[in-house]
């Protein structure tokens, strides 16, 4: 009986802690591919676009500021890496281009309360069973794409996605950290061949 009601409360523990876990924001997932055969040491210089030619089409405008946190989240990572952001366009080794997309997700809220770990009256181990319960709601997660397109030859040489980095809350700080997050994580194996130490 012991045993049975030790399991019991193990398990009633585990059920909680698996549905408090559920109380989660989406992780962000990245995934980058890029042309072989691209020299990327020869680039130094970058410029914004509108729109890079060979990047698909995945979601509409977004607004102003939102807009310019990408960009400067963006190009905080290019600079650690060493590229210049040029005033003239025209002028740039890469453009630079993205889009984005917010869509509504659901999300599961788990809680539980309650004294104990019985089984709510049932047989032997009384009526002090904690109350478990989940909840969905839903909240807008948000994907950017980024591309670069190289003047020269005319050809997309690099191209990146990021989700999950675009999740609007009260809290803008947290905004703008999981962003830059983004940005860090979307970039991290750029350019390619880049030694790990620098």
């Amino acid at each position: 009986m012991r045993q049975s009601r030790e399991w019991i409360a193990t398990s009633g523990l585990a059920v909680v802690m698996v549905l408090v876990a559920c109380s989660w924001t989406y992780a962000q997932d990245v995934r980058t591919n890029y042309m072989p055969g691209v020299e990327f040491s020869k680039y130094r210089t970058y410029a914004w676009v509108n729109e890079v030619q060979g990047v698909p089409g995945v979601g509409g405008q977004v607004d102003q500021i939102l807009d310019s946190q990408i960009k400067h989240a963006i190009d905080s990572q290019m600079a650690l890496r060493g590229f210049t952001k040029a005033v003239d366009g025209n002028q740039a080794d890469l453009l630079l281009g993205y889009q984005a997309i917010v869509s509504q997700e659901k999300q599961i809220n788990g809680s539980a309360w309650g004294g104990g770990w019985g089984l709510g009256g049932w047989g032997p181990w009384g009526s002090d069973f904690a109350s478990l319960s989940a909840v969905t709601s839903t909240i807008n997660v948000g994907t950017f794409v980024l591309g670069m397109y190289d003047p020269a030859v005319k050809k997309l040489v690099w191209i990146g996605a990021a989700q999950g980095v675009i999740q609007p809350s009260k809290n803008q700080e947290k905004n703008l950290q999981r962003l830059d997050k983004g940005a860090q994580n979307l970039l991290k194996e750029f350019p390619p061949g880049r030694p790990k130490n620098r």
